[in-house]
């Protein structure tokens, strides 16, 4: 990874937000710009440089791990560490330090009573200021090795649903068939899964984040499985949705319905393309199938370091789709009480289109 790179690019977007250094805090953040993985650290990114705290823990592995930035080992939080090497450096120097006094903060990853305790310790020698999403933006577009190890996450968690047709049967439990996929996955190599596995037979399948339960698999009846795994530090999303029994015409019809939708908003990505015009693509196939009340969630997330990142893919949304972009296309339908289908991709935006990721299969899998 080119952590070097990616740290020259933010130093030039701080500039650009009018800051003089950036803390950054959001554990992701850190790994993409310095490939530390451990659960404690703070990043200080200067002009000329850039500074990991972390605790003892941390020692052996900030050394194996991180090499664009120096490692500073404290035995307080990283963060009051990081504040009072920032207040140390200021206070014994009139130099270069004497005209930084802007730090960005990153304020969705830091408490009011962190950054009240920032503040104080940085009193007369620096101005704490919310930054702007910085890092995220960045963390939008992939670069090569980013979307090598996506796919092969992908790869690797497309193989599970082989495992869930396998296991998903009348009388067995939901948790039973997830953790027969948690299983596979992790003897397949996998570092974990990306969220907890969603699994969700007959009427709780209308649940749109139905985690899978001790309820048993009913005799007839959608199940929707939505999994993911993490694998080289980056996470796969797959839905597909199984019918158990023989479906109704009317099943047919709802599944059918979805896929539809699910299929014109992928042919409207490409780049230059709103994030809401995707949403809207599968809106109006559900609109028109009077389902369009049913479908309550967005049309789809970035995803990478983390399951859900920038775009979102919702009504409202103007953010442009550019090439290297990865991003889930997953509507569904829920109808309370009674049944719900997803079915999701992972599509990656190139420089005339977009690519599918994800194995193609989606026809209505029937499992007898």
């Amino acid at each position: 990874m080119d952590y070097a790179g990616r740290l020259s690019r933010l130093r030039s977007a701080i500039e650009g937000a009018d800051l003089d250094l950036l803390l950054v805090t959001h554990l992701p953040n850190i790994r993409y710009l310095s490939g530390f993985s451990g659960s404690t650290a703070a990043l200080l990114v200067e002009p000329h440089g850039a500074t990991l705290f972390t605790d003892g823990r941390y020692r052996t592995q900030a050394k194996q791990e991180v090499k664009s930035a120096r490692i500073v080992i404290g035995r307080k939080s990283p963060l009051v560490t990081a504040a009072e090497w920032l207040a140390g450096r200021r206070k014994g120097s009139r130099g270069t330090l004497a005209r930084q006094t802007s730090v960005g903060i990153e304020p969705e990853s830091i408490t009011v009573g962190m950054r009240d305790r920032l503040a104080a310790l940085l009193k007369g020698t620096a101005r704490l200021r919310s930054a702007p999403p910085l890092v995220e933006r960045a963390r939008m577009v992939k670069d090569a090795d980013e979307i090598l190890r996506i796919r092969r996450a992908i790869e690797l968690g497309a193989s599970l649903f082989q495992v869930a047709c396998k296991t998903i049967r009348p009388g067995v439990s939901e948790v039973e068939v997830a953790a027969a996929m948690e299983y596979a996955a992790r003897c397949a190599g996998a570092e974990g899964m990306s969220f907890a596995t969603i699994l969700a037979a007959g009427p709780r399948s209308a649940i749109v984040h139905g985690r899978a339960s001790r309820a048993r698999i009913p005799r007839r009846g959608f199940v929707v499985c939505d999994f993911g795994v993490i694998l080289a530090d980056y996470c796969s999303d797959r839905t597909r949705t199984v019918h158990v029994g023989q479906p109704s015409r009317e099943a047919r019809h709802l599944y059918d319905a979805v896929l539809e939708a699910q299929l014109a908003a992928i042919a409207a990505v490409r780049p230059g393309v709103t994030a809401s015009e995707v949403d809207g693509a599968a809106r109006r196939v559900l609109r028109s199938r009077k389902l369009a009340r049913y479908f309550t969630h967005s049309t789809g997330h970035g995803l990478g370091l983390e399951i859900h990142e920038a775009p979102r893919l919702a009504a409202g949304q103007a953010q442009k789709l550019e090439p290297g972009m990865v991003v889930t296309i997953e509507p569904g339908v829920y109808v309370p009480g009674k049944w719900g289908v997803r079915i999701e991709d992972v599509v990656l935006v190139t420089a005339t289109g977009c690519e599918v990721l994800t194995p193609a299969d989606k026809d209505l899998v029937v499992i007898e």
